[in-house]
């Protein structure tokens, strides 16, 4: 017997926000706007599903033609080289997805939003 088994995009999106936040300079996910209506909308259907929402503002997931690409925004501490901080967010969200949940990602863009002063 075969089985089919999907991983949605909001499964996902919690995966990618807990790699992001644990990347070391990564001060917190900054939703944006888009991100806010995005992250209200996958709240209220969750909720509605009878589930707790994963946290993932910050965090938009995009699922077309089978390929997996996660946006992400954050704000960086002013310690920290902000470049060198997007790529190892980059590292940890593609790697972290595929272990956890076998999806490769094919692209992960991250978007530095804000530096925080010390």
């Amino acid at each position: 017997m075969n089985a089919e088994y999907v991983i949605e995009d909001p499964v996902i999106a919690g995966v990618a926000a807990r790699a992001a936040i644990g990347t070391p300079g990564v001060v917190r996910l900054e939703p944006g706007l888009r991100g806010l209506v995005t992250g209200w909308t996958r709240a209220a259907r969750q909720r509605w599903q009878g589930l707790d929402p994963a946290p993932a503002d910050g965090v938009r997931v995009r699922t077309a033609d089978g390929r997996v690409t996660v946006r992400i925004d954050l704000v960086t501490a002013a310690a920290d080289q902000a470049a060198a901080v997007g790529r190892a967010v980059q590292r940890a969200v593609g790697r972290s997805v595929t272990e956890q949940t076998g999806v490769v990602v094919d692209e992960v863009s991250v978007s530095i939003m804000d530096i925080e002063p010390r």
